[in-house]
């Protein structure tokens, strides 16, 4: 039990590292004040239970009294007893639909505010200073801490918050409650004698052993439990993300007539999917056999326990009917962990996923200031000894200096692998495992990547990527479309699909230059932003950047030599190093 407690230890750290921020927020008194109000209803509800008790007591004993008059009074009215002044049945049922109605909906208020504030944060951390970027270029073999974000931020945040406050609230309510029905089941229970030895309210003991006796028990057998749901939640994620991964590709498996392999792949996710359930389900089998059992005996143990002084006529009926609740109550209470060994198995693996998840974010935010000095300053764009690595550490680039003077058309080529792609990342600002200086010009920049990011919504919000579309023109949206060869899609542009799918690769490298020819940059850079057109939509578009952004310095990343010859000057990167061959590049013609 020891090692149990020591292994949940770090657990309660996380959850209380996830829990306090939120009630040291801006929204602290309002979220104190919904908590605090949850937790005078829910404790209500337990004042209610002990006044239950005791009615119970008198109700039973006007059965067995044959007292109609009380009998009446106890469920309609109010009845004075030697315990005091009781209400009817009917009056306590209404107040205590009214608290228990009210403690959910505070609950739930506080519970969706909670997962907002926590949506925000993690949304704030992942995202800023592109974190994001940075951990999917970390992501570890075993996915700790850094497999599928989408589900740490959209389910785990919302079963953290739900689990937190239904299992504190009913911890909190158990405590309360097992305080409260202590001293009535120690009196009504009286003494009893055994071996000579006289107990004082055994039935407090008797209900403690039992307690301790099953728990012991459902640690033993529910154990694994909290593992297991920690990998069901990670091989269903996995399997998800792999059917997402197809609807996303799937011209490109229907193409390659890859369904038996994409097939095979999803098969084999869904197979971890069920062996892990299989276990869970063995595991859960033996954890429900002991605690149904245990809830069984239990509603009838305090009974026969205490039966031998009912008949013997020590009790009355109704004192009998308060000690078989009060033990229930007891009982009950010692056995919070029995009851909810499942739930917490559940938590806690939710708290894991949600505490490594967020560790792995400041462990990228810790280091989101590495790679080159980057300076903004002057007109030019200026590499001093700037070295690129993989993330692995392996050399990419080394000691490169290098200047681009506005105005110019540059052209960087080179073999696959040789770090152009790489080189365009460090130039825009995401690429961490650099070093050397970098100046950029304090002037507005572009970066199109070989394969454009479309925005979920309209094409129009696409087209217009990040620019608010309010900014645009309709007329000039219309020219661009139109002058890049998508004319054809205008009356398109306020539907919503995924557009991604629809368009080919090569209308989606168009609707990036149009995304050019509506801002405007100063300084424009396509790492093989045309590699899906054909030679000469690229001279076209080209053509067009040149005519339609005069003042635009263009700098490009390919492979083909036609699109290296629009250019005025080539780099060239091999073996780690760059060269610039002397004189201007042949023209188009040539």
């Amino acid at each position: 039990m020891r090692r149990a407690m020591r292994r949940f230890g770090p657990v309660l750290k996380d959850a209380w590292f996830l829990s306090a921020p939120y009630f040291r927020s801006e929204e602290k008194w309002s979220a104190l004040t919904l908590l605090i109000s949850t937790i005078l209803l829910n404790l209500s509800l337990v004042g209610m239970t002990v006044v239950l008790n005791f009615w119970n007591g008198a109700f039973f004993d006007s059965i067995q009294t044959h007292d109609w008059h009380s009998f009446i009074q106890l469920i309609f009215l109010y009845k004075r007893t030697p315990h005091g002044f009781l209400p009817g049945f009917c009056s306590i049922a209404v107040v205590y639909i009214l608290v228990a109605v009210y403690a959910t909906f505070l609950s739930q208020w506080l519970q969706i505010r909670w997962r907002r504030w926590l949506t925000r944060q993690y949304l704030d951390d992942w995202m800023g200073d592109r974190t994001y970027y940075r951990m999917s270029l970390e992501s570890r073999p075993d996915g700790e801490g850094t497999d599928n974000p989408d589900q740490r931020i959209s389910q785990d945040i919302a079963s953290f918050v739900t689990s937190t406050l239904s299992l504190g609230l009913d911890l909190m309510s158990n405590v309360v409650t097992l305080c409260s029905f202590l001293g009535i089941l120690w009196t009504l229970s009286g003494s009893l004698t055994l071996l000579g030895v006289t107990i004082p309210g055994y039935m407090v003991w008797v209900a403690l052993i039992y307690a301790l006796v099953g728990t012991w028990f459902t640690h033993l057998i529910g154990r694994p439990l909290a593992r297991l749901t920690f990998n069901q939640q990670r091989v269903e994620a996995d399997f998800r993300f792999a059917l997402m991964r197809l609807r996303e590709n799937t011209e490109g498996v229907a193409l390659f007539n890859g369904e038996a392999e994409e097939r095979g792949e999803l098969r084999t996710r869904f197979v971890g999917v069920v062996e892990n359930w299989w276990a869970i389900m063995r595991r859960t089998k033996a954890l429900n056999m002991l605690t149904t059992g245990y809830g069984q005996v239990a509603s009838i143990f305090p009974i026969v326990v205490a039966a031998p002084r009912y008949f013997s006529g020590a009790i009355a009926l109704g004192v009998l009917t308060r000690i078989s609740d009060g033990f229930g109550q007891v009982q009950s209470a010692m056995s919070w962990f029995v009851n909810n060994y499942a739930n917490l198995a559940a938590w806690s693996a939710t708290v894991e996923r949600l505490g490594t998840f967020k560790r792995s974010i400041d462990e990228a935010r810790a280091h989101a200031g590495q790679g080159p000095n980057t300076v903004t300053q002057g007109q030019d764009v200026v590499l001093e000894d700037v070295s690129l690595f993989l993330p692995n550490g392996k050399p990419l680039m080394e000691n490169a200096r290098l200047r681009f003077r506005p105005g110019e058309s540059i052209v960087i080529t080179g073999s696959s692998g040789s770090g152009k792609s790489t080189l365009f990342r460090t130039l825009a600002g995401i690429w961490p495992y650099a070093s050397g200086s970098i100046t950029l010009p304090a002037a507005t920049c572009l970066f199109l990547p070989q394969r454009p990011y479309l925005p979920l919504g309209t094409l129009h919000r696409a087209a217009t990527y990040p620019k608010d579309p309010a900014t645009i023109s309709d007329d000039e949206l219309r020219a661009a479309m139109t002058d890049c060869g998508l004319g054809h899609l205008l009356p398109q542009m306020e539907e919503r699909r995924n557009w991604t799918q629809a368009l080919s690769g090569g209308e989606q490298q168009r609707l990036a230059i149009v995304r050019a020819l509506l801002i405007k940059p100063d300084w424009l850079f396509l790492d093989e932003a045309t590699a899906s057109l054909d030679a000469e939509s690229e001279l076209a578009l080209y053509t067009l950047l040149r005519e339609r952004l005069a003042n635009t310095t263009l700098i490009s990343v390919a492979h083909r030599e036609t699109v290296a010859r629009l250019h005025d000057r080539r780099v060239v990167v091999s073996q780690g190093h760059i060269t610039v061959p002397a004189g201007p590049l042949p023209t188009p013609a040539e």
